[in-house]
């Protein structure tokens, strides 16, 4: 029998014949997602969208594969079906507040918009987080890795609130309680991550140790003299050339003139790089601390990302996924998840031979992320 530390890690007595070491590796090459990508972009449009949900588990089913732990590649067991029900769960989720509120305000008046719109609002971000814990939990229940399922303890309904109260104290701090917002809330997901039923560990200590809010001031400071030189410029170049200004039977006012909402939508789209390229240090210290605060046993795990080649991934797959409308996202995806794995590496060993198989969790898939738009992969 090994000895189990209170951390989690092996103790002295343990059995270091069967622990092992952890490798990360890749087979993944994007370009051999061209052509699923135009497959899966054509059926959504034939389809109105509808082929979405098995189009991103065909995609899913790759990636997985694509990934290998010490030589043996991941599984995604996950259905496209599975996905479908999640999404009308969520439909009638999301559907039934605005409803009420709709007949409420019929039939109590509009001022009942004033009396319902916070709760709706604080609602609405607490559903937020439910779906995010609710998304990772369906995916960690449909991987598997030698035949032995993930699974993702914990409450979505306390991760809900976790979140909301994460959005509250950042805008009351203007952002800055954020960094560490965040960090808490990988660590919740992470913390309840299992493989069977060994559990991996989030050291808050290790996390820290990666610092980020350097970053972040960059990003913010940044964000902040960014906005305000470019919005004096603009309106300085438009009151000189007559851009904004009209003429009406009453004389001449003040409308933004067509040719100026294109241009400012124009400029805004060319200045997107680097808006980008400020936060990419905190996105890149972000990742690096997640992923130091992890741990399987004696195993800890470092991911050597850099902010620059972070950038230029976002841009580019940003960028092809405009030009293409969208066509090429499960592209962007594998060339992602390539990214990420070249770049993880592991020290210490785990004893994943002690791991027992978990049961295969919700039945449905990540409903309410499909209906906000957003999704890990």
């Amino acid at each position: 029998m090994s000895d189990v530390t209170a951390d989690g890690g092996l103790g002295p007595l343990g059995d270091e014949g069967a622990a092992e070491g952890l490798t990360f590796s890749t087979t993944l090459e994007p370009g051999r997602f061209l052509g699923l990508s135009l497959k899966n972009g054509l059926l959504n449009l034939v389809t109105l969208t509808l082929y979405r949900f098995w189009g991103k588990t065909e995609v899913r089913q790759r990636v997985w594969r694509g990934l290998r732990l010490n030589g043996e590649s991941f599984e995604y067991t996950g259905r496209g079906v599975e996905l479908f029900i999640g999404f009308l769960l969520a439909l009638l989720v999301l559907g039934a507040p605005f409803l009420g509120v709709v007949f409420a305000v019929q039939f109590l008046g509009e001022w009942f918009i004033l009396v319902a719109y916070l709760p709706l609002y604080l609602f609405m971000f607490w559903l937020w987080g439910f779906g995010t814990f609710a998304a990772f939990r369906y995916m960690a229940s449909r991987t598997t890795w030698r035949g032995v399922r993930f699974q993702l303890k914990g409450s979505a309904a306390s991760y809900g609130l976790h979140y909301l109260g994460a959005v509250l104290l950042s805008g009351l701090t203007a952002g800055w309680y954020w960094p560490s917002a965040e960090r808490n809330l990988a660590g919740k997901i992470w913390g309840g991550l299992r493989f069977g039923d060994r559990p991996l560990r989030f050291r808050k200590e290790r996390a820290e140790a990666e610092g980020v809010y350097g970053a972040y001031a960059i990003g913010w400071i940044g964000t902040l003299v960014g906005y305000f030189v470019f919005i004096g410029v603009f309106m300085a170049a438009a009151l000189s050339t007559g851009g904004l200004i009209a003429e009406s039977p009453d004389g001449p006012v003040a409308v933004p003139d067509l040719a100026f909402v294109f241009a400012f939508y124009g400029i805004a789209l060319l200045i997107a790089p680097f808006a980008l390229l400020l936060w990419a240090p905190y996105q890149a210290a972000m990742l690096r601390s997640v992923v130091a605060g992890v741990r399987l046993d004696d195993a800890t795990f470092r991911l050597k990302v850099k902010a620059i080649p972070l950038w230029w991934l976002t841009v580019t797959n940003l960028f092809l996924l405009l030009i293409t409308l969208g066509f090429l996202m499960p592209w962007a995806q594998a060339r992602t998840a390539r990214f990420l794995a070249e770049r993880l590496e592991s020290t210490g060993e785990a004893r994943l031979d002690l791991a027992r198989q978990a049961g295969r969790g919700p039945g449905s898939g990540e409903g309410l992320a499909d209906a906000f738009g957003f999704s890990a992969i």
